[in-house]
Order: C-alpha cells, then sequence, then structure tokens
C-alpha cells in the first residue's frame, strides 16, 4: 500500500470488533429457530409451510421494514445507541420465545426478535464505511460479514446440543441471553467515528426516505445491484433454514451431529469464503468496481451444479464432499455487496440505503426464500415423500442463474459511469 493512501481511523478494530459479535448475535437468535424446526413442528403439530413462514416472513416482515425508520435515525441521530437497544431488543425477544405456547405466539415473538435486530446491520455498515477509507472497505465489510458465520456456529451449534439435552425452548434462553451482556460492554467500550470520514460529499440533514429510495430507483448500478443481492440471499437463506431438517430427513442425523456440522463445515467454510470475496474485491476495485460485479456473476453460476449435486447424492460423505464450492461461496458476495452500496451512495444517505437494500434482500429474499421452498416441499410430497425437500432445494439454486445476470448488468453500469466521469 503506498503511503499517499489514508488509513482507517483510530480505534478501528475495536469497534469493527463489538459490531460482528453484535451480528454475530443477531444471525444466532435468528438462525437457530432453523436447528429447531423438528422438535418446534413435533410439538405444534406444523406444516412446512407453517415453517418456512416461522423462519422466514414471521421475522423479516418487520425487520425489514422498521429498518429503514430507523436508519434514517442513524443517518440523523446516535448509531451507537440504536445498535445497542437494537441488540438488547432480539436479545430478549429470543430468550422470551422459549415462553411459546403456540404457533401464534412463537410467531409473535419472532416478529419481535425482528423488531430488535431492524437496528443494527444499516447503523453498522454506515460506522464501517466512516471508520475505513473506500479501498480497505470491502475487507472489512466481509469481516463485518463474519458474523452471520460466527452466528450460524453458535445457533447451530450451541442450539443443536442444548436443543437435543435440555430441550428446544432451553437453547432459546441460552442464545440469548448473551446480547444483553454485549450491550452493556458496547454502551462503555464503543465510539462512534465522525460522519464522511473519507469523503467529500458531507452534509449534516439526512433528505427523506423517499429521496433516497428515488436515488437507489434512477441509479442503475445500484438498482442491478440490489436486485442480484436479493436473489442471492433468498437461496442463502433458503438453504439456511432447510439444511437442518434437510440433514435429518435425508441423511437421518440429530439435532447435535447437524450442529457441530452446520457450525464447523458451514460456518468456517462460509467465514473463509466471506473474507476472500472481500479480499478479491478490494484489488479489483483498483481495477475498476465492475470487476467486482463480474466476479459475483461468474461465482453465482458456478455454485449452481455443485448445490444440485451436494442434494441429489445419497451418500453423506461424497454428497459433503460436493458441498464444499456451494458452501465456501454462501457468503462470498456479502463484503462486495455491502462495500459497493456504502462506496456509491451519498454520506448523508448511506444508513438509510442500506436499510433501503436490507428491505428488499429480507422481505423478499430472507422472507420468502424459505417459505418458498417449504411451500414447494408442500406441494412435492405427495409425489416424492422424504425427498421432497431435497427437490425443493436443488430448484431453488436455479436462481442463481438470475443473480448472475443482475450482477453482470450491474457491472455494466458501473463500468458506463466510470467511462462517462472519464470523458
Amino acid at each position: 500500500m503506498t503511503d499517499d493512501k489514508p488509513m482507517p481511523l483510530a480505534g478501528h478494530k475495536t469497534a469493527l470488533l463489538l459490531l460482528v459479535l453484535a451480528y454475530a448475535l443477531s444471525i444466532a437468535d435468528r438462525m437457530i429457530i432453523s436447528i429447531l424446526f423438528v422438535p418446534i413442528k413435533t410439538e405444534f403439530g406444523l406444516t412446512d409451510g407453517q415453517l418456512g413462514l416461522l423462519g422466514g416472513l414471521s421475522f423479516a416482515l418487520l425487520y425489514a421494514t422498521l429498518g429503514v425508520p430507523i436508519a434514517r435515525q442513524a443517518d440523523r441521530g446516535n448509531r451507537k445507541l440504536i445498535i445497542i437497544a437494537s441488540l438488547a431488543i432480539f436479545s430478549l425477544m429470543t430468550a422470551m420465545s422459549g415462553l411459546a405456547t403456540g404457533f401464534i405466539t412463537l410467531v409473535l415473538f419472532r416478529i419481535g426478535v425482528g423488531i430488535g435486530e431492524a437496528g443494527v446491520n444499516p447503523a453498522s455498515q454506515s460506522i464501517v464505511a466512516d471508520y475505513f477509507p473506500p479501498h480497505r472497505r470491502s475487507f472489512a465489510m466481509s469481516i463485518l460479514a463474519l458474523g452471520a458465520n460466527i452466528g450460524m456456529i453458535v445457533g447451530f451449534m450451541v442450539g443443536g446440543y442444548v436443543s437435543q439435552t435440555y430441550g428446544w425452548r432451553a437453547a432459546l434462553f441460552v442464545v440469548g441471553a448473551p446480547g444483553l451482556l454485549l450491550a452493556a460492554v458496547m454502551f462503555f467500550l464503543f465510539r462512534e467515528p465522525p460522519r464522511g470520514s473519507f469523503e467529500n460529499d458531507k452534509m449534516d440533514k439526512s433528505p427523506p426516505i423517499s429521496v433516497s429510495a428515488k436515488f437507489m430507483w434512477q441509479n442503475k448500478a445500484i438498482r442491478h445491484l440490489m436486485s442480484g443481492a436479493t436473489i442471492a440471499v433468498s437461496i442463502s437463506y433458503g438453504m439456511g433454514q432447510w439444511l437442518p431438517s434437510f440433514y435429518t430427513r435425508n441423511h437421518g442425523l440429530d439435532q447435535t451431529q447437524i450442529g457441530i456440522m452446520m457450525g464447523l463445515f458451514f460456518g468456517i467454510l462460509g467465514a473463509g469464503g466471506a473474507l476472500l470475496g472481500g479480499k478479491l474485491a478490494d484489488r479489483l476495485s483498483l481495477q475498476g468496481l465492475h470487476k467486482i460485479t463480474n466476479m459475483l456473476a461468474v461465482v453465482a453460476v458456478v455454485t449452481i451444479p455443485f448445490a444440485i449435486a451436494a442434494f441429489m447424492i445419497e451418500e453423506l460423505p461424497v454428497a459433503t464432499a460436493v458441498f464444499i464450492i456451494p458452501v465456501l461461496f454462501s457468503n462470498f458476495y456479502l463484503g462486495p455487496v455491502l462495500s459497493l452500496t456504502q462506496t456509491l451512495s451519498p454520506v448523508h444517505m448511506r444508513a438509510v440505503v442500506a436499510a433501503l437494500k436490507m428491505l428488499v434482500m429480507n422481505l423478499i429474499g430472507g422472507g420468502l426464500g424459505p417459505l418458498s421452498v417449504g411451500l414447494i416441499s408442500d406441494a412435492l410430497t405427495p409425489y416424492f415423500g422424504e425427498d421432497a425437500l431435497r427437490i425443493a432445494l436443488s430448484i431453488a439454486t436455479l436462481a442463481g442463474i438470475w443473480a448472475a445476470i443482475h450482477f453482470w448488468l450491474c457491472g455494466r453500469a458501473l463500468l458506463a459511469q466510470r467511462q462517462a466521469a472519464a470523458s
């Protein structure tokens, strides 16, 4: 790195660590419900469609919609306090989910988890963008995205073991509690950086949400970036929520075995892929931002046949080996997408743009992804029995072609912007 390039602000390591931990707990609280599908389905007598609603739309609905007004406040007010309050709320709601008496009450508690988590991601992304200069931003965002893998490890391994040993309600209590402690730690140790530390377009006033939404729609690059990311999220969440049930039904694993497999295999590989995506994106950014999205398009297509083969192969060792490629690249897009969104957005609307992106990605991707897999599985069950879920998951992976098209179109738009700026 040359001397004329700016360095991250002082305190960036501590801030990033605390934000990663907050994100990790949000993912653990979000994903734990999937490893509890089997005992919850047994106790409450639910269908796969209801489980898909529980793991997807019930959480995503308010998580996505409330994220926008909360993010506007983050663009105008104290981002630190917003993150701390959100952390405390979703942790409490996760623990209280263990008190559910039926499907409706569990859905209501999951909605509460979504309400709490709504304030974490947009404010965190805005803060990371202010701590790190553009040429270091993708890798920093990838480190932030590691929270997803850490949360997956915690949610699946701890949730699986505690659920099998003490019951699914106890698992929710155990996973929900640490967030309350972290909220207290962040109150004393976390420091918020100045806004727009590395940009020149600094403005004190955040515009109305409609202005930010119009900016995103009119910016062709952001529009296609968001579309590709939304489809990628739908695939990721669809698989993530249903893989524990898949391994139970089709490979006969118990909850502890699934927790170890999902936590270590998927968590560690996914983390490696996220870091790889961020590091490569930072290097490609020096050649042009369009190179980043072209890379994402190639990865989205290449992983499809490996994923389908992994779902259809009967032998677990062989299927697991084949799954290495899709799992490695499952979170590959996160750091580049988060970084590009912040880099392409004006400083005074960064949190709102992140929240609007989150609104679409989570409402459609996180909400409908798991629900769609569940509904397809229900529709195929009369014809294929226990194999219906594996077929439904295979069908869902084909959406990667659609995601690749949008990433490629985003690259064309970014190249056009670069050429226009140079002329």
